[in-house]
Protein backbone atom coordinates (compact mmCIF):
# COMPACT_ATOMS: atom_id res chain seq x y z
CA UNK A 1 0.00 0.00 0.00
CA UNK A 2 1.26 3.74 -0.99
CA UNK A 3 -1.56 5.57 -0.56
CA UNK A 4 -2.53 8.10 1.80
CA UNK A 5 -5.26 7.91 4.55
CA UNK A 6 -7.20 10.75 5.94
CA UNK A 7 -7.62 10.56 9.44
CA UNK A 8 -10.39 12.06 11.63
CA UNK A 9 -9.36 12.82 14.66
CA UNK A 10 -11.78 13.85 18.02
CA UNK A 11 -12.03 17.44 18.81
CA UNK A 12 -9.30 18.36 21.05
CA UNK A 13 -11.00 20.57 23.30
CA UNK A 14 -13.55 17.98 24.38
CA UNK A 15 -11.27 15.70 25.41
CA UNK A 16 -9.47 18.09 27.39
CA UNK A 17 -12.17 18.87 29.13
CA UNK A 18 -12.79 14.69 29.72
CA UNK A 19 -9.18 14.60 31.29
CA UNK A 20 -9.91 17.48 33.49
CA UNK A 21 -12.98 15.96 34.90
CA UNK A 22 -11.20 12.76 35.14
CA UNK A 23 -8.52 14.23 37.25
CA UNK A 24 -10.35 16.03 39.82
CA UNK A 25 -13.05 13.74 39.96
CA UNK A 26 -10.03 11.03 40.54
CA UNK A 27 -8.51 13.67 43.39
CA UNK A 28 -11.85 13.29 44.90
CA UNK A 29 -11.99 9.24 44.65
CA UNK A 30 -7.91 9.34 45.87
CA UNK A 31 -8.83 6.74 48.78
CA UNK A 32 -10.32 4.91 46.87
CA UNK A 33 -8.80 2.78 43.85
CA UNK A 34 -11.09 3.74 41.65
CA UNK A 35 -9.95 7.40 41.77
CA UNK A 36 -6.20 6.89 41.77
CA UNK A 37 -7.46 4.41 38.35
CA UNK A 38 -8.93 7.39 36.44
CA UNK A 39 -6.29 10.02 37.22
CA UNK A 40 -3.99 7.31 35.73
CA UNK A 41 -6.63 6.62 32.70
CA UNK A 42 -6.22 10.94 32.43
CA UNK A 43 -2.97 11.29 32.73
CA UNK A 44 -2.25 8.33 29.62
CA UNK A 45 -4.89 10.32 27.64
CA UNK A 46 -2.73 13.47 27.46
CA UNK A 47 -0.67 12.08 25.50
CA UNK A 48 -3.05 11.63 22.58
CA UNK A 49 -2.96 15.73 22.22
CA UNK A 50 -1.68 16.65 18.77
CA UNK A 51 -1.79 20.48 17.38
CA UNK A 52 -1.35 20.64 13.20
CA UNK A 53 -0.67 24.05 12.20
CA UNK A 54 -1.77 25.41 9.04
CA UNK A 55 0.04 23.50 5.57
CA UNK A 56 0.86 21.00 8.40
CA UNK A 57 0.37 17.14 8.96
CA UNK A 58 1.12 14.11 11.33
CA UNK A 59 1.35 11.20 10.10
CA UNK A 60 0.06 8.40 12.63
CA UNK A 61 1.21 4.79 13.26
CA UNK A 62 0.19 2.19 15.71
CA UNK A 63 2.84 -0.14 16.84
CA UNK A 64 4.00 0.07 12.82
CA UNK A 65 0.74 -0.01 11.07
CA UNK A 66 -0.30 2.69 9.68
CA UNK A 67 -3.56 4.48 10.47
CA UNK A 68 -4.04 7.56 8.09
CA UNK A 69 -2.37 11.27 8.12
CA UNK A 70 -4.40 14.38 9.89
CA UNK A 71 -3.93 17.62 7.48
CA UNK A 72 -6.97 19.61 8.92
CA UNK A 73 -5.26 22.02 11.61
CA UNK A 74 -6.67 22.78 14.91
CA UNK A 75 -6.30 20.91 17.95
CA UNK A 76 -6.99 17.26 18.51
CA UNK A 77 -6.90 13.75 20.12
CA UNK A 78 -5.60 10.53 19.03
CA UNK A 79 -5.31 7.13 20.19
CA UNK A 80 -2.26 7.94 23.04
CA UNK A 81 -0.49 4.87 21.68
CA UNK A 82 -0.09 6.31 18.48
CA UNK A 83 3.13 7.72 16.94
CA UNK A 84 2.78 10.90 15.44
CA UNK A 85 5.24 11.89 12.57
CA UNK A 86 5.20 15.56 11.57
CA UNK A 87 5.04 16.30 8.28
CA UNK A 88 5.07 20.25 6.28
CA UNK A 89 3.17 20.36 3.38
CA UNK A 90 4.59 24.16 2.96
CA UNK A 91 6.57 25.08 -0.40
CA UNK A 92 10.06 24.72 0.18
CA UNK A 93 12.92 26.00 -1.73
CA UNK A 94 16.31 24.54 -1.77
CA UNK A 95 19.53 26.08 -3.42
CA UNK A 96 21.75 23.45 -4.37
CA UNK A 97 25.53 23.97 -4.36
CA UNK A 98 27.30 24.80 -7.53
CA UNK A 99 28.61 21.57 -8.80
CA UNK A 100 31.41 20.80 -11.57
CA UNK A 101 29.78 19.27 -14.57
CA UNK A 102 30.70 18.48 -17.94
CA UNK A 103 28.64 19.63 -20.70
CA UNK A 104 27.71 18.26 -24.12
CA UNK A 105 31.28 19.20 -24.96
CA UNK A 106 32.89 17.64 -22.74
CA UNK A 107 33.84 21.60 -21.42
CA UNK A 108 33.68 21.62 -17.21
CA UNK A 109 31.29 24.01 -15.47
CA UNK A 110 30.19 25.26 -12.93
CA UNK A 111 25.88 25.05 -12.12
CA UNK A 112 23.76 24.81 -9.39
CA UNK A 113 20.11 24.99 -9.18
CA UNK A 114 16.88 26.51 -7.12
CA UNK A 115 14.52 24.87 -6.61
CA UNK A 116 10.80 24.78 -4.70
CA UNK A 117 8.73 21.78 -3.64
CA UNK A 118 6.44 20.22 -1.23
CA UNK A 119 4.88 17.25 -0.03
CA UNK A 120 1.61 16.33 -1.74
CA UNK A 121 1.78 12.40 -0.37
CA UNK A 122 2.49 12.10 2.85
CA UNK A 123 2.43 8.33 2.94
CA UNK A 124 5.42 7.97 0.19
CA UNK A 125 7.43 10.59 2.38
CA UNK A 126 7.36 9.35 5.15
CA UNK A 127 7.65 5.70 4.58
CA UNK A 128 8.89 5.39 0.95
CA UNK A 129 11.89 6.94 0.60
CA UNK A 130 14.13 7.10 3.97
CA UNK A 131 14.80 10.94 4.82
CA UNK A 132 13.03 12.71 2.33
CA UNK A 133 14.46 16.13 2.69
CA UNK A 134 17.88 14.55 1.56
CA UNK A 135 16.32 12.57 -1.15
CA UNK A 136 15.23 16.34 -2.53
CA UNK A 137 18.89 17.31 -2.06
CA UNK A 138 20.67 14.17 -3.82
CA UNK A 139 17.94 13.94 -6.45
CA UNK A 140 18.15 17.32 -7.76
CA UNK A 141 22.24 17.09 -7.48
CA UNK A 142 21.69 13.93 -10.20
CA UNK A 143 19.18 15.46 -11.95
CA UNK A 144 21.36 18.51 -12.63
CA UNK A 145 24.48 16.80 -13.64
CA UNK A 146 22.21 14.60 -16.39
CA UNK A 147 20.90 17.97 -17.59
CA UNK A 148 24.19 19.46 -18.20
CA UNK A 149 25.79 16.67 -20.02
CA UNK A 150 22.94 16.93 -22.81
CA UNK A 151 23.62 20.69 -23.87
CA UNK A 152 26.48 22.42 -24.55
CA UNK A 153 27.53 25.71 -22.48
CA UNK A 154 27.23 27.58 -25.77
CA UNK A 155 27.08 27.42 -29.81
CA UNK A 156 30.76 28.15 -31.55
CA UNK A 157 30.57 28.51 -35.57
CA UNK A 158 34.15 27.13 -35.52
CA UNK A 159 33.54 23.76 -34.31
CA UNK A 160 30.50 23.30 -36.55
CA UNK A 161 28.05 22.96 -33.68
CA UNK A 162 24.57 24.17 -34.37
CA UNK A 163 22.29 23.64 -31.44
CA UNK A 164 18.55 25.08 -31.02
CA UNK A 165 18.97 24.83 -26.84
CA UNK A 166 22.06 25.18 -25.20
CA UNK A 167 22.67 26.13 -20.98
CA UNK A 168 23.44 29.76 -21.57
CA UNK A 169 20.82 31.18 -23.88
CA UNK A 170 18.11 28.79 -23.40
CA UNK A 171 17.69 29.37 -19.73
CA UNK A 172 13.55 28.92 -20.29
CA UNK A 173 13.44 25.82 -22.64
CA UNK A 174 16.27 24.42 -20.01
CA UNK A 175 14.03 25.34 -16.87
CA UNK A 176 11.53 23.38 -18.26
CA UNK A 177 13.39 20.24 -19.27
CA UNK A 178 14.99 20.40 -15.32
CA UNK A 179 12.17 20.69 -14.11
CA UNK A 180 10.93 17.49 -15.58
CA UNK A 181 13.69 15.74 -14.96
CA UNK A 182 13.61 16.43 -11.32
CA UNK A 183 9.92 15.88 -11.09
CA UNK A 184 9.94 12.33 -12.41
CA UNK A 185 13.08 11.40 -9.77
CA UNK A 186 11.12 12.66 -6.82
CA UNK A 187 7.71 11.39 -7.48
CA UNK A 188 8.26 8.23 -6.00
CA UNK A 189 8.53 10.17 -2.49
CA UNK A 190 4.74 12.14 -3.18
CA UNK A 191 6.79 15.32 -3.40
CA UNK A 192 5.76 18.15 -6.40
CA UNK A 193 7.92 20.23 -7.89
CA UNK A 194 6.40 23.98 -8.07
CA UNK A 195 9.83 25.40 -10.17
CA UNK A 196 13.19 24.43 -11.03
CA UNK A 197 15.47 26.61 -12.83
CA UNK A 198 19.16 27.30 -12.83
CA UNK A 199 20.49 29.27 -10.12
CA UNK A 200 24.33 30.24 -11.23
CA UNK A 201 26.59 28.88 -14.60
CA UNK A 202 29.41 29.86 -15.95
CA UNK A 203 32.73 27.81 -16.63
CA UNK A 204 34.97 26.15 -14.71
CA UNK A 205 37.79 27.82 -13.11
CA UNK A 206 40.44 26.40 -15.41
CA UNK A 207 39.24 27.21 -18.38
CA UNK A 208 37.36 30.47 -17.93
CA UNK A 209 40.48 33.23 -18.95
CA UNK A 210 40.28 30.89 -22.52
CA UNK A 211 36.88 30.50 -22.46
CA UNK A 212 36.30 34.00 -22.42
CA UNK A 213 38.73 34.89 -24.72
CA UNK A 214 37.04 32.88 -27.15
CA UNK A 215 34.11 34.60 -27.15
CA UNK A 216 35.58 37.78 -27.76
CA UNK A 217 37.17 36.96 -30.59
CA UNK A 218 33.91 35.18 -31.61
CA UNK A 219 32.28 38.35 -31.07
CA UNK A 220 34.59 40.29 -33.20
CA UNK A 221 34.81 38.05 -35.67
CA UNK A 222 30.82 38.76 -36.00
CA UNK A 223 31.10 42.48 -35.62
CA UNK A 224 33.22 42.32 -38.55
CA UNK A 225 31.30 40.42 -40.71
CA UNK A 226 28.74 42.77 -40.17
CA UNK A 227 30.76 45.82 -40.70
CA UNK A 228 32.44 44.25 -44.42
CA UNK A 229 28.69 43.47 -45.05
CA UNK A 230 27.66 47.09 -44.56
CA UNK A 231 30.17 48.58 -46.14
CA UNK A 232 29.89 46.39 -49.48
CA UNK A 233 26.46 47.48 -49.68
CA UNK A 234 27.56 51.06 -49.27
CA UNK A 235 30.22 51.01 -52.08
CA UNK A 236 27.49 49.28 -53.90
CA UNK A 237 24.82 51.94 -53.40
CA UNK A 238 27.66 54.94 -54.19
CA UNK A 239 28.56 53.38 -57.23
CA UNK A 240 24.96 52.81 -58.71
CA UNK A 241 24.29 56.01 -57.94
CA UNK A 242 27.46 57.69 -59.71
CA UNK A 243 26.64 55.68 -62.35
CA UNK A 244 22.75 56.90 -62.30
CA UNK A 245 23.40 60.51 -62.33
CA UNK A 246 26.20 60.45 -64.44
CA UNK A 247 28.23 62.87 -62.43
CA UNK A 248 31.69 60.95 -63.41
CA UNK A 249 32.83 58.35 -65.93
CA UNK A 250 34.67 55.98 -64.42
CA UNK A 251 36.75 53.12 -66.13
CA UNK A 252 37.39 49.70 -64.61
CA UNK A 253 40.50 50.74 -63.23
CA UNK A 254 38.92 54.03 -61.71
CA UNK A 255 36.07 52.14 -59.82
CA UNK A 256 38.53 49.19 -58.62
CA UNK A 257 40.58 51.82 -56.63
CA UNK A 258 37.47 54.07 -55.43
CA UNK A 259 36.17 50.39 -54.26
CA UNK A 260 39.49 50.34 -52.24
CA UNK A 261 39.43 53.39 -51.17
CA UNK A 262 35.98 53.26 -49.70
CA UNK A 263 36.38 49.69 -48.42
CA UNK A 264 39.51 51.27 -46.62
CA UNK A 265 37.58 53.74 -45.38
CA UNK A 266 34.33 52.29 -44.10
CA UNK A 267 35.62 48.67 -42.76
CA UNK A 268 38.54 50.55 -41.20
CA UNK A 269 38.64 50.24 -36.79
CA UNK A 270 40.08 53.91 -36.86
CA UNK A 271 39.87 57.03 -37.33
CA UNK A 272 40.74 57.55 -41.02
CA UNK A 273 43.12 60.71 -42.54
CA UNK A 274 41.44 61.94 -45.92
CA UNK A 275 43.83 63.38 -48.36
CA UNK A 276 42.25 65.59 -50.80
CA UNK A 277 43.34 65.26 -54.46
CA UNK A 278 43.37 69.54 -56.20
CA UNK A 279 44.75 67.97 -59.30
CA UNK A 280 43.08 65.99 -62.06
CA UNK A 281 42.01 62.60 -61.56
CA UNK A 282 44.82 61.41 -63.04
CA UNK A 283 46.86 62.56 -60.29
Amino acid sequence: MSTEKNYRPFNGYVMLFVCLLLIITGVALLKIYVGAFMIFVALISIAGFVMVNPNGSRVLLLFGNYKGTIKKNGFFWVNPFYTKKKISLRASNFDSERLKVNDKLGNPVMISTILVWRVTNTYKAAFDVDDYQNFVRVQTDAAVRKLASMYPYDNFADEGLDEDITLRSSLNEVSEALEKEVQERLSMAGIEVLEARIGYLAYAQEIANAMLKRQQATAIVAARHKIVEGAVSMVEMALGELSKKQLVDLDEERKAAMVSNLMVVLSSDKDVSPIINTGTLNH
